[in-house]
């Protein structure tokens, strides 16, 4: 892997809190990602599962591990299961782990070669009475390619039909959404590497440049930064593009007096950072344009301060909601009565801010964790405001990744340059 080790504390620490919540006599299974095909003998870049990689560190294909905590052969309680390597893939396709590096990694004494593990789990399966089999229950997932995940739920149910089967993800959903120590420390590394490249294109945007030329500059500092690259597709939206909330072409010329929108974020070690930032391509913003950053920039820093301990994702955005109306009234886009007599229900401030302003983030760019459950310290959600002006061509989002505490909101990115005069100064130079 491109990153530095991660200490196996956290795997450790991550596989005891799992155990906690499993009921007697239970048996967890998890798999890694497959490496998906795309045409002939072409694969994608493999990305690990993330459930797996937070409980064991491994970032290798064809993994399995098995959590079993009242097994009677305690040597039997944790299990790793890897591919075996041999002379045909170190040729072809380089190390593989070694049983002693994935103890290293992972802090797992009892480690299988992968042929092995049907008959393993026979065996465990005559002790278990519960068995939690994991699956993307991600609320925005849209899953229309049968995963390694559901394949073996299949597989699983059809050999041993009597055991009591029970859901893995509302348990990770849980735990993941409080970030420890260490998470914390390699999420703040992907928001230096992004800083590092924003701070790069501030130097490279000017009249003429394409949109994935702008790309490009990204790309490179983030890989010569020990990232594996961005952590989501980056949008790269000049003009009347920045309307466009998911726009990823990045196929246009970015022209004078325009402004262009820049969400994207650097991976490390797996976690993710999520930054935006809407920069004048000539450096200077005009009234118009610096009126409307000033309103989403007042917006973000009121939603900021919200993300605390206690308040609710629907309390958080209703309390948003309302600071934006009265800058899209300052802004003369919205009338005030009109405001006072709307639909609740259909609030008017949609139309030029339809999206949500927060959203988790960590192993996942839109990480996993219920919208219900009051903040608490260690969650970590970006805060992200916008508004999208469609008749005038002008959309203009700020985003920065939050960490709530006890002691207020810590903005991870409040190294990377926010206001409108420190954006100016820097493109000047």
């Amino acid at each position: 892997m491109r990153y530095l080790p991660i200490s196996q504390e956290l795997f450790i620490h991550n596989r005891h809190n799992f155990r906690k919540q499993l009921k007697p006599s239970s048996i967890a299974i998890f798999h890694s990602n497959d490496i998906m095909p795309t045409n002939a003998d072409g694969t994608m870049a493999f990305r690990q599962n993330n459930d797996l990689f937070y409980l064991t560190g491994i970032d290798q294909e064809e993994s399995i591990v098995i959590l079993f905590p009242d097994a009677r052969d305690q040597r039997m309680q944790e299990i790793l299961f890897l591919r075996e390597t041999n002379e045909q893939i170190l040729t072809w396709e380089g190390y593989k782990l070694t049983k002693q590096q994935a103890q290293e990694v992972s802090g797992i004494k009892t480690i299988f070669w992968l042929h092995e593990f049907k008959q393993v789990l026979n065996s465990l399966m005559m002790e278990a009475e519960h068995v939690y089999l994991n699956s993307n229950e991600h609320l925005r997932a849209v899953v229309e390619v049968e995963t390694r995940d559901a394949r073996f739920i299949k597989w699983c149910k059809e050999t041993y039909p009597l055991h009591k089967y029970e859901r893995s993800a509302p348990i990770m959903h849980y735990l993941r959404a409080i970030k420890s120590d260490i998470e914390i420390a390699l999420i703040k590394k992907a928001c230096h590497i992004t800083e590092l490249g924003f701070r790069r294109l501030l130097g490279f945007i000017k009249p003429g440049v394409m949109e994935y030329e702008i790309e490009a500059e990204l790309y490179h500092e983030f890989l010569r930064n020990r990232s594996r690259g961005p952590a989501y597709s980056s949008i790269i939206a000049s003009g009347a593009n920045a309307c466009i909330l998911h726009y990823v072409d990045n196929n246009q010329e970015c022209k004078d007096g325009d402004l262009v929108l820049m969400d994207f974020g650097a991976e490390y070690a797996n976690y993710a950072s999520d930054l935006t930032r809407t920069v004048p391509v000539n450096g200077k913003f005009t009234d118009r344009q610096r009126d409307v950053y000033e309103s989403v920039l007042r917006v973000m820093k009121a939603a900021t301060q919200m993300l605390v301990p206690g308040n609710t994702l629907d309390q958080y955005h209703a309390f948003v909601g309302t600071v934006m109306e009265n800058e899209l009234i300052r802004l003369g886009l919205l009338n005030e009565g009109d405001v006072r007599n709307q639909d609740p229900a259909k609030p008017l401030y949609k139309k030029y801010f339809m999206h949500g302003t927060s959203h988790f983030l960590g192993l996942d760019v839109h990480d996993v964790g219920s919208k219900y459950r009051p903040f608490e310290e260690g969650m970590v959600f970006t805060c992200e405001p916008g508004i999208y002006i469609r008749e005038e061509g002008i959309g203009i989002r700020l985003e920065n990744d939050i960490l709530v505490t006890r002691s207020g909101p810590q903005d991870l990115m409040k190294d990377i340059p926010l206001e409108a005069a420190d954006i100016e100064s820097l493109m000047k130079r």
